[in-house]
C-alpha cells in the first residue's frame, strides 16, 4: 500500500506524470476535480479504510499541508513516497499557458506557490522522496 504525495507548482507536470505512471495502480485524489476538502476527506478515509494506493495530485507547497495525508498513511500503515516536481517559475507559467481556458491558473496564483513551497523532508514521514524534473521536450526524469 502505497501513498503517494507529489508537490510542486501549477504547471509542473503533476497531472500528467500521474496518468503516465500511477494511473493504473494508484486513486487519483485530487482537490481540482472534487472540489472541496470535505470530498477529498471522503476519497482519502476510503482509501485508507479499503487498503488502496493513492496520488495526493496536489501543489502540497508545505509541510502542515502534507501532514493531513501523511499522518492517517502512515498510521494506516502505508508506505509513503514524495515527489518534489522542481519546476522554474518560468516554465510552470509556459505550461499553464498551453492549457485550456478553464484549467489555466493565474499567473499570480502560480507565483505565489512557487514563493511558498518547501522541498519535502524524511522527518515529515516519508519512507522515500524523489525529484521530478522535466526536459526540454517534456519528457520526465526521475531522481
Amino acid at each position: 500500500m502505497e501513498a503517494v504525495i507529489f508537490v510542486g507548482i501549477q504547471g509542473a507536470g503533476k497531472s500528467t506524470f500521474y496518468r503516465e505512471r500511477f494511473s493504473d495502480t494508484h486513486i487519483r485524489i485530487n482537490l481540482d476535480m472534487l472540489k472541496t476538502r470535505r470530498r477529498e476527506q471522503l476519497i482519502l478515509e476510503a482509501c485508507l479504510a479499503a487498503q488502496q494506493s493513492f496520488v495526493v495530485d496536489n501543489t502540497n507547497p508545505l509541510p502542515s499541508e502534507r501532514a493531513r495525508y501523511v499522518l492517517p498513511a502512515r498510521a494506516a500503515g502505508f508506505r509513503i513516497i514524495a515527489y518534489f516536481f522542481e519546476t522554474p517559475l518560468a516554465e510552470a507559467l509556459r505550461r499553464n499557458n498551453l492549457r485550456a481556458l478553464k484549467q489555466k491558473i493565474p499567473a499570480v496564483a502560480v507565483a505565489g506557490t512557487f514563493k511558498k513551497i518547501r522541498r519535502p523532508t524524511l522527518e515529515e514521514g516519508f519512507d522515500e522522496i524523489h525529484t521530478v524534473t522535466l526536459t526540454a521536450a517534456d519528457q520526465f526524469i526521475l531522481t
